[in-house]
Order: structure tokens, then sequence, then C-alpha cells
């Protein structure tokens, strides 16, 4: 039977700050491509995980840009180009009126642009990810927490990377097939 290649590795902690303090080691080691799972939100993990800025209010700014481009462009054009009608002496283009509108196409365009944004800088959706394959995993959901490092990391070495992460202590470590 033919072995599946290998994701990573992932250790196993009872704790968030074991999980902490592990991850402070596994970066100061070297290791850039590693990810943490925990039930609940750890203060100062996400940095230390090697969390970066993210392209998402900058996603949201241009869907509200063109929400808002496109509200005053749809009155522009039906009350300018397509049907002036002149109504009390007042201008084709009279913008305060279109104010309204073009406010609620902004942030229909910047929700709907930060919603769908959200979802494909995450990935998402993901029915499947390796770490699925390791039965211990079931329990990051309710009371364990979980370090991998992944396998395309430069310095990752199965044999060098196994010893690493068990020196830290944790309650297991295990394979990660892809």
């Amino acid at each position: 039977m033919k072995r599946k290649p290998l994701y990573g590795l992932m250790a196993e902690f009872v704790t968030p700050d074991e999980l902490l303090a592990a991850t402070r080691q596994t970066r100061a080691s070297g290791y850039k491509k590693i990810d943490a799972f925990s039930p609940m939100p750890i203060e100062g993990l996400a940095e230390e995980v090697g969390f970066h800025r993210t392209a998402l209010p900058a996603i949201v700014l241009a869907g509200g840009i063109c929400g808002c481009l496109a509200g005053f462009g749809m009155q522009f054009y039906a009350n300018v180009i397509s049907l002036p009608w002149n109504i009390g002496g007042r201008p084709h283009n009279s913008w305060p009126a279109f104010i309204p509108i073009t406010f609620e196409l902004t942030i229909l365009g910047a929700a709907l642009s930060a919603v769908f944004g959200m979802l494909a800088l995450n990935g998402l959706p993901m029915p499947y990810h390796p770490v699925f394959n390791v039965p211990e995993f079931e329990r990051a959901s309710q009371d364990r927490f979980f370090l991998v490092v992944r396998a395309d990391d430069k310095q990752f070495d199965a044999v060098k990377t196994r010893g690493f992460l068990e020196s830290l202590r944790g309650t297991g470590v295990f394979e990660i097939e892809d």
C-alpha cells in the first residue's frame, strides 16, 4: 500500500499557555509555516503564529467605492441622460436628491465585498483539510490545543521536527497525511 504524502507534524497540548509557549519556541527555532488550532481565542497567538495584515480593508473600500459609483451613476443616467424631465425648474443633475440611494448602495457594496472577500481570503468553504485525518484533532473544538508544522517549511525534516515537537512536552506528536 502506497503511503500518502506528509502534510506536516502536529503536537497536542492541554492548556493554552503550553500552546503559546510552544508556538514561541517553534517560531524562535526558525520554523515559518506553522499553524495553531484552539477551541477559544488566545491572546497573542496570532502574532506568534505569524499572522500578517490582510487585504480585506482594501477590498471593502473598493466595494464601497464601486457601490457609490454605481448608485450615483444609475441615478445620473436615469435622470440626466435617459429621461431628462424638467420638474419644478430644478436642474437635471440634482445631486442632493441622489444622496440616499448612493449612500445605501455604498453600504451594500462594502458589506457584500466584506463577506465575499473574507470567504475568499480564508479559503472558505473548506470541507476538507489534512488535519482532519488525525483522529485526535476531533478534540480541537472541545478542550485540546494543537500546533502544526507544515512539511513545506524550509527547515522541516520529519525526524528532526518530530524530535523538536516532542521536546516541547506536549501530550503527543502526530503525522498529518495529505
